[in-house]
């Protein structure tokens, strides 16, 4: 087994968010600013609440994760970023309305104290959104040049040892991967000559890469999975991953469907239905952007049921996505499911799932995840695509030739090994039945 080296995590972090004055990231850092005040605690946060097994069951041995690997504490965070407007984070929180008057005035200080730096915007990727506290340039390569500029001169104003950026900005109209996308000097030269299927989030990814800066991919943009970025990133020895944030009505599919499979129940036909009032919402009713979205979402069903293998169940199922922008609900997103499925001697029956749910409070504690574990892979020296973190994700990044994996369960089983064997543990197998060795000694070429 593979030795791992981490370094430690001395010093500060810092957080370079794109759109820092979203409903998702002013949520975000409302939360941090909360915990670490104490008048709340990091719900929904993978690092700071789970647990991990060591060992056999009977060792009843599960330490947090944040005390298994050596996580950055939510308190050596920094933040900074990028945006459209011209407004402080305290200002766009009371805007999106997400939280309630008390506890935004609990940490008003903390959030009136974070401004952004102007953004690399253009509305031909965005139709829904207007801004003008935006950079200028004459073409794409001095935008990202510029972006390159403010990730030094972060780090260099606050002292930082590390930083990670994470795009948690709108979604942009589709672009197919192109020629452009492929090579490095391709890349480089549609910059230069600006472009049109170089969108402003893949200046962010390159201009994070460029400085080694591991780059998180909220959004279901094509971004920093082009593999010209992805080949830059490895090159420099950076992790990235992404995308598209696994909140709502995705993260129940990747659970009902493994279990539709499991048990070899047939599917007809999988109706998703959602209603959204925030601005990510009137940003996915332009069919551009909403184009972007319904590709990330709809890859889901077909690599977790595999319809090539059980044709009889899953080769004429039927699948459609809708998002409704609906201004009355605000951030309070609900999600309506129709699933018909068949059973035994083909007789029909239905799964229907209404999941009313708070898109950025759900989404709030994956960026702290995101970044703690991102770094982490940083100072653990890995490189490029990071498919363990895919449990986060809709569309998770892969390496070339390699199916991606949706089923939640086993998307967690490959996160928790990963940090087994960061720390030099053996992966747990779970084959501990009367019989079957069980030791975990007995696993370590384990794959």
């Amino acid at each position: 087994m593979e030795n791992y080296e981490i370094q430690k995590a001395d010093g500060k972090l810092g957080v370079l968010i794109v759109g820092l004055n979203g409903a998702v990231s002013t949520t975000f850092l409302a939360g941090i600013f909360a915990i670490r005040k104490g008048f709340s605690i990091p719900i929904g946060s993978l690092t700071q609440m789970g647990t991990i097994r060591m060992g056999k069951r009977s060792d009843n041995n599960f330490p947090l994760i944040k005390d298994f690997v050596p996580l950055t504490s939510i308190d050596d965070l920094v933040f900074g970023g990028w945006d459209i407007r011209d407004e402080t984070c305290y200002e766009s929180a009371t805007y999106a309305k997400v939280l309630n008057e008390k506890d935004l005035n609990n940490i008003s200080e903390e959030l009136n104290a974070i401004k952004p730096m102007k953004g690399v915007f253009d509305q031909y990727y965005v139709k829904r959104l207007t801004g003008d506290y935006i950079k200028e340039g004459k073409n794409k390569y001095e935008l990202m040049t510029k972006l390159r500029e403010d990730i030094k001169s972060f780090r260099q104003i606050n002292s930082l040892e590390r930083v990670v950026v994470i795009w948690a900005g709108s979604t942009e109209v589709f672009i197919a991967q192109k020629e452009v996308h492929n090579k490095y000097e391709s890349f480089l030269n549609g910059m230069k000559n600006n472009d049109p299927d170089i969108s402003p989030s893949m200046l962010y990814a390159y201009a994070a890469v460029a400085e080694g800066v591991p780059f998180i991919n909220g959004s279901p943009n094509l971004s920093v999975d082009v593999p010209a970025i992805v080949e830059f990133a490895t090159d420099n020895s950076v992790p990235v991953a992404g995308k598209d944030f696994k909140t709502g009505q995705t993260l129940i599919k990747t659970v009902i469907a493994p279990m539709l499979k499991m048990r070899l129940l047939g599917l007809n036909g999988w109706f998703s239905n959602n209603i959204l009032g925030n601005r990510d919402g009137e940003v996915l009713d332009d069919p551009e952007s909403f184009k972007t979205k319904e590709e990330s979402k709809l890859s889901v069903l077909d690599t977790i049921l595999q319809p090539e293998l059980y044709k009889e169940l899953y080769s004429e199922y039927y699948h459609k996505v809708r998002i409704n922008y609906y201004p009355p609900r605000g951030d309070n997103k609900e999600g309506w499911d129709n699933i018909d499925i068949f059973g035994w001697l083909g007789y029909p029956m239905e799964l229907k799932i209404n999941f009313l749910c708070r898109d950025s409070i759900l989404a709030a504690p994956i960026m702290l995840d995101l970044i703690l574990f991102a770094d982490l892979a940083k100072r653990s020296n890995m490189k490029g695509i990071q498919e363990w973190m895919s449990v986060f994700f809709k569309s998770p990044m892969h390496s070339e030739n390699i199916v991606p994996e949706h089923d939640l369960f086993i998307q967690m089983m490959k996160l928790k090994n990963t940090l087994r064997r960061l720390m030099n543990k053996a992966p747990i197998t779970h084959l501990d039945s009367n019989g079957v060795k069980h030791n975990i000694e007995e696993y370590e070429n384990y794959d």
